[in-house]
């Protein structure tokens, strides 16, 4: 049970879309609108992306940015709050954490297509390189 519990979250990790679709298609029989499903599976599959892009990038090029993860994350919290501040002037905090969470999800997710095409494109040149 163990091992197999360890396979599931090793999958999930190193393929977060597909942590994505479960949750995304679980909401969606239960009866969650599409709009909200969808944003349930964001929300779920954002946690996962900031495991998912620094050990991407540190199995390609054996660089360690989970810390400057962490740094840009907090950056464009700082940024968001500051926006809101001088547009509302009146900050209310669940939905600016919620812009917040949803605006990370679309930057690591850009991210991790991007990382995962040009690992993709370094594999194959390696390999042809080979032959």
């Amino acid at each position: 049970m163990k091992d197999f519990l360890h396979i599931v979250i090793s999958v999930i990790i190193f393929c977060p879309i597909l942590l994505f679709m479960i949750v995304y298609l679980i909401g969606r029989k239960v009866k969650i609108r599409g709009t909200h499903a969808f944003g349930a599976a964001s929300d779920v599959t954002t946690f996962c992306l900031f495991f998912s892009v620094p050990l991407a990038i540190g199995v390609l090029w054996s660089v360690n940015v989970g810390v400057l993860l962490v740094m840009l994350a907090l950056t464009m919290a700082m940024i968001f709050t500051y926006i809101d501040w001088r547009t509302k002037k009146e900050i209310e905090v669940k939905p600016l954490l919620k812009k917040i969470w949803r605006f990370q999800f679309l930057v690591l997710s850009t991210a991790y297509v991007v990382i995962c095409v040009v690992g993709i494109i370094q594999s194959v040149i390696e390999y042809l390189q080979a032959v």
